[in-house]
């Protein structure tokens, strides 16, 4: 069963995905066989992960129920940080199958759990608190932050701003002071939050937050940061700054492309080309306003 699992896992990093499926039926059907709840639970998660990333989101909704009804059973808490993960993919699910009401429930129920979770920790005094006890308050904390960061984007896709931003600022502030200020995640939820302001009409916040979050990631040689120059861009470009804008395209362009990042060089080209429009869109207007102005001279003549 060990070989499977093994095999499954190496399928699944070389992107032979159907392989690894192969590997994990014939390795949860030896551990029903042999009753081993554990290599079950094990090997549910990775089928229930496979079929998540494969796109079959009815299946991986199967799966995690699965993974979780063996957890429960096996006497488990439902605030585990283990289920709390499975109950984030599935309100994740819920969310890309635009079932609203599943959603929120799910990722209520799983922003709810941890803080309450955190709340009995806090109880405990600093002298108290043995290293594991200490460990297992960052992962929760962190999960927190996850939870959030994914509502964020749900809400976000549904044009929620005002909750969008309030999620995205509470994980940030809880990745700043768990993984500090120049950690890539921190770096990528200042830009996601920056990008929201934006959409708010928040340009000069944005600006400022985004401005903070280059600098730091030029600093911390962050792997991402022509996706952060990007946005910042972006930003540029809403704010009527297009020299800037284009400068900061052409920084991110190279990056990306030198990072292989075909993702991220399309998007940029494709800010470029809004900025060349947005140039010869302002140019015509003011064309036609000295029009205008000189067809008035001519008229007051």
């Amino acid at each position: 069963m060990i070989l499977l699992l093994k095999k499954a896992k190496l399928s699944m990093y070389g992107g032979q995905l159907q392989a690894a499926s192969t590997f994990l039926h014939q390795a949860v059907a030896l551990a029903h066989q042999t009753h081993n709840n554990q290599a079950i639970i094990y090997t549910y998660s990775l089928m229930a992960n496979l079929a998540y990333v494969q796109g079959q989101l009815d299946s991986a909704e199967k799966l995690f129920k699965a993974t979780m009804s063996f957890l429960l059973s096996g006497g488990t808490a439902e605030d585990d940080n283990a289920v709390i993960e499975m109950s984030l993919k599935l309100a994740t699910i819920y969310a890309e199958q635009n079932k609203a009401e599943l959603a929120e429930h799910g990722f209520r129920f799983c922003t709810e759990s941890l803080e309450a979770k955190l709340e009995k920790q806090k109880e405990l005094s600093t002298e108290e608190q043995t290293e594991e006890q200490e460990a297992l308050r960052k992962d929760t904390r962190l999960l927190l932050g996850l939870c959030l960061d994914s509502r964020a984007r749900y809400r976000a896709s549904t044009l929620h701003l005002n909750q969008a931003s309030q999620d995205y600022q509470s994980a940030l502030d809880i990745c700043r002071q768990e993984q500090g200020e120049t950690h890539p995640q921190t770096l990528v939820l200042m830009s996601d939050l920056a990008t929201i302001l934006d959409l708010q009409g928040r340009h000069d916040d944005a600006l400022a937050l985004i401005q903070q979050a280059v600098d730091l990631s030029r600093s911390a040689d962050h792997p991402d940061q022509h996706v952060l120059l990007g946005n910042m861009a972006g930003i540029l470009l809403h704010k009527g700054c297009f020299q800037e804008s284009v400068e900061l395209y052409r920084e991110a362009l190279a990056l990306a492309q030198q990072a292989g990042d075909q993702e991220a060089v399309d998007q940029i080209q494709e800010g470029l080309k809004e900025v060349k429009k947005r140039r010869n869109q302002q140019r015509k207007e003011e064309e036609e306003e000295e029009e205008e102005e000189e067809e008035e001279k001519a008229g007051q003549d």
